[in-house]
């Protein structure tokens, strides 16, 4: 009996399914400071990237307002270092529903897309919006972020309470940040102009956002046997 549950382990609540006589690490078996390394050092490497970004305009004379870290992802770099050291339970759904798909979504739409491809600017681009994606999902696969689909709300306020100030910082500088004055060409939110506003895109945006991710989560919970929260 207890040589089948270590064959296709299911001891903990995490039910790993490994076979344990064989050797094979499941999940409780995942050493807890690699882990925590590796957390932080992609945290790091997202704050370096962001610094790099920084130097490389001040020394070619061309920082302005517009490269304050006040776009989404931008901030998203900050509360990945927060979630690295502190990991408060918010930004466990907060990264994995929004950070994660604006990641990709940036990706998808590149606004970097017309600079010449050695450019510093779009090798910075990419490659802080490929940790920012590969930081919420590595973790959401591994177990060590528990996205809860009820605390969405809590996370579409949090995104609330960051656009407001910051739509007064662009009324009052004449700044894009987080898109909330206009849409560039190839920005989805563009779509939308034709309704009135291009703000009208963001509920519709994040209502079919939270539905792929949640889906999303539903399947990756079930591959990796992580007990779906309530």
């Amino acid at each position: 009996m207890y040589e089948k549950l270590l064959e296709n382990c299911t001891l903990c609540p995490r039910e790993c399914k490994v076979n344990r006589l064989e050797g094979m690490r499941g999940y409780c078996g995942m050493d807890t400071d690699k882990r925590r390394r590796w957390r932080r050092t992609v945290a790091l490497l997202l704050v370096a990237d962001e610094l790099f970004k920084d130097f490389g305009l001040l020394y070619g004379g061309n920082f302005s307002l517009d490269y304050l870290p006040l776009h989404l992802c931008s901030i998203n770099i900050f509360l990945i270092a927060l979630h690295a050291w502190r990991r408060p339970k918010l930004l466990d759904t907060f990264l994995y529903f929004v950070c994660l798909p604006a990641a990709c979504a940036a990706l998808l739409f590149p606004t970097w897309a017309p600079l010449p491809p050695l450019n510093f600017m779009v090798i910075h681009s990419f490659t802080v919006h490929f940790l920012l994606a590969l930081y919420p999902l590595a973790l959401t696969l591994r177990g060590d972020m528990d996205p809860q689909p009820r605390a969405f709300p809590r996370c579409f306020a949090l995104l609330a309470a960051m656009a407001v100030p910051i739509w007064f910082f662009n009324r009052a500088f004449g700044t894009n940040f987080m898109f909330l004055m206009r849409a560039g060409e190839g920005n989805p939110l563009k779509l939308f102009e034709r309704f009135g506003s291009h703000l009208l895109g963001y509920p519709v945006l994040l209502a079919v956002v939270f539905a792929v991710m949640y889906l999303l989560l539903r399947v990756l919970r079930r591959r990796t046997a992580v007990p779906a929260g309530k």
